[in-house]
């Protein structure tokens, strides 16, 4: 771990914090969101559950695959079978739902608001829902995107008319060897999701960091930080950087949503509110008051 102890906060009861977190949300001048996986589990994109069983059965009973994440880092033996797996779960995870009722709520608590949100998710839930694309740094890429699988050049291409052409192709787990895609040059792709020094981070990518830092440099005052769903496994990106600020700066509250691990290892944060309750009821709560 990070820090050698955490912090147990002294934690109000439900309806307190809620009414905590409303006046906060109406008080602040900036609202900064930072989301990890945990937000799409909650708003009911479950890469594990009943719908991941039933859309990717071949691909279980084939691979054994006990969820979407780990299929993702499977050895597939050709790259028929790995494109028509990639092909399948880009679907599933991008483009199925469209965009998902509680990343909806969400933009209405914080719509009349100056906002920015850090996500580490790579669904495009936030654009979809309707957050201004300029106010989104998604640092670890998009389901939407292949890259050069070499990372050079610093350039993406949109998979969304390969996915829809392929996706009835697919037989036996594999696609034709024809529709295995390719750089407009005819090099082999890849993703693009941060797994390795290959990721391609484009001119949009720079831009949107450049527009996160000024946002953090800019929000100094009454700076409220909704932190969603994140977890320990890239801890540097939104939950370690939050918990500082939230030290650092004496009129920013912390509001971490996190079922398993609310507690802070940053010592010295004086405002903060952890919430292991649904995310889904407490965001209701704070639009239907």
């Amino acid at each position: 771990m990070f820090f050698s102890t955490k912090i147990t906060p002294s934690i109000a009861p439900f309806s307190e914090r809620v009414e905590q977190l409303r006046r906060l949300v109406r008080e602040a001048d900036y609202v900064l969101i930072g989301a990890g996986a945990g937000l799409t589990t909650a708003a009911g994109l479950d890469y594990a559950g009943e719908d991941f069983r039933r859309e990717f059965s071949e691909w279980i009973a084939r691979y054994r695959f006990t969820d979407l994440y780990t299929a993702g880092f499977y050895p597939f033996e050709t790259e028929e079978e790995r494109w028509a797996y990639w092909a399948k779960h880009i679907w599933f995870a991008r483009y199925r739902t469209g965009a998902l009722p509680l990343y909806k709520e969400l933009l209405e608590v914080v719509r009349e608001k100056d906002y920015f949100v850090l996500t580490t998710n790579v669904d495009a839930q936030f654009e979809m829902a309707g957050f201004a694309a300029e106010r989104i740094f998604a640092t670890q890429g998009d389901y939407a995107f292949f890259q050069p699988a070499s990372g050079e050049p610093k350039e993406l291409y949109n998979n969304r008319e390969w996915v829809e052409r392929v996706l009835p192709m697919i037989r036996d787990c594999r696609i034709p060897s024809e529709m295995v895609p390719h750089t407009p040059d005819g090099e082999p792709v890849a993703m693009n999701l941060r797994c390795d020094n290959t990721f391609v981070e484009d001119a949009r990518w720079h831009e949107q960091e450049e527009r996160y830092s000024a946002f953090v440099q800019q929000a100094a005052d009454k700076r409220l930080l909704l932190e969603f769903g994140v977890g320990f496994n890239t801890p540097v990106i939104i939950r370690m950087p939050f918990e500082r600020m939230a030290a650092q700066l004496p009129d920013t509250t912390l509001v971490r949503f996190n079922r398993d691990y609310p507690q802070p290892y940053q010592a010295g944060i004086e405002h903060f509110i952890p919430f292991t309750e649904d995310i889904n009821r407490i965001i209701s709560q704070l639009n239907h008051h």
